[in-house]
């Protein structure tokens, strides 16, 4: 497909002024205060799914309201001592899938916990989780849910869960809390910015193709769903695009990114008809914690696939490394004393700049 949006270079200078709402922090917290005090503990329940390296359990987190939360753990069988963790959130419309489904993160030596979405799981995966919210008067979809408050809004029970199922995450005996991620494509990646935003000393965050993005920029120039959700809305309550986008700008990940201070590994797709790259490129622009950046440009909203999960994990061994001690004065140098490191080895000083335009550091 061609590109509909801003060029590489122009996206690279984009500096968007959005608007924010001058009680944005004043407003999480409030949210985030009452959601801790009506939840209460997260159950894991062993669930057998027939793989013999990677034991899972059933996870139940209180998410807004005290409502549970449904989800997965991931652990390497057998694994000895807290992990590093990746928490994740997916993509629009999908639900946390079977038990056995996802298991990468684990694989690689990661707990791996996946939240399921509420009221999603209707497109490639199923889900378990209501959301219970009245709903009237809204186009299908998730974004106009709650559109004329955003204490109403649909995402600020979506964005209260995921920070109290991190967590959750972080408060579980195999996991480190100092090693942890979260990462999500899509809405996923919207949902991991404000998470790495509203969630103090996290170790990384790793935003793809990343929704929920300078959202006014979105409604105006994508050319597919969900952006065109508010679009469709404002076509017939032509009075309300002042209100509907006062509320969506509480949960803008452009504008939550400047809180975040994770180191921060995003991709973006400079074809993306569904998350437009200028969009995209706001939230990177704006992100306040050290950040590196990936660019698929000749991909749409698949973005990297499975090369940017080979880029991730490599991204991932580095920050989630086993803390060692300081060794002795007399120690060897194991720069020394290590084997010579071949070229193919994905550890080499290169394994992280493979896909890394120049320009773009």
């Amino acid at each position: 497909m061609p590109l509909t949006d801003l060029t590489l270079a122009e996206c690279l200078a984009l500096r968007p002024d959005l608007d924010e709402p001058a009680d944005l922090d004043t407003f999480w917290d409030r949210t985030l205060t009452r959601a801790r005090a009506a939840g209460g503990p997260a159950r894991f329940t062993p669930v057998d799914t027939g793989l013999t390296q990677v034991t899972t359990y059933d996870v139940t987190v209180p998410g807004f309201a005290g409502e549970p939360v449904r989800g997965w753990l991931h652990l390497p069988a057998g694994a000895d001592g807290p992990l590093g963790c990746v928490v994740e959130f997916l993509g629009y419309g999908r639900g946390r899938g079977l038990a056995h489904e996802q298991v990468l993160w684990a694989n690689a030596g990661h707990a791996h916990f996946i939240m399921d979405t509420r009221g999603q799981g209707w497109s490639t995966a199923g889900g378990d989780t209501p959301d219970t919210a009245d709903v009237v008067g809204t186009v299908p979809g998730f974004l106009t849910r709650g559109a004329e408050s955003p204490h109403e809004h649909y995402y600020r029970r979506v964005f209260t869960d995921a920070v109290l199922f991190t967590e959750a995450a972080r408060a579980h005996p195999a996991v480190d809390p100092a090693r942890t991620v979260v990462t999500g494509v899509s809405q996923g990646g919207g949902i991991t910015l404000a998470v790495a935003a509203l969630v103090p000393g996290l170790a990384g965050a790793m935003p793809d193709v990343p929704f929920l993005c300078d959202i006014r920029r979105g409604a105006l120039i994508a050319g597919a769903p969900p952006y065109t959700e508010i679009a469709e809305y404002l076509r017939l309550h032509r009075d309300r695009a002042g209100t509907v986008f006062s509320t969506l700008s509480y949960f803008d990940g452009a504008l939550l990114a400047s809180r975040a201070t994770a180191p921060a590994l995003f991709s973006i797709a400079m074809m993306d008809e569904v998350c437009p790259p200028s969009t995209s490129f706001a939230a990177y622009h704006r992100y306040g914690g050290d950040k590196d950046l990936r660019v698929y440009e000749f991909n749409g909203h698949e973005g990297g696939g499975g090369h940017h999960r080979r880029e991730q994990l490599a991204w991932l061994r580095e920050r989630l490394a086993p803390h060692r001690p300081t060794a002795p004065a007399d120690a060897p140098d194991p720069a020394t004393s290590a084997a010579p490191m071949t070229p193919a080895d994905p550890v080499g000083p290169t394994a992280l700049s493979v896909l890394h335009d120049p320009q773009l550091a």
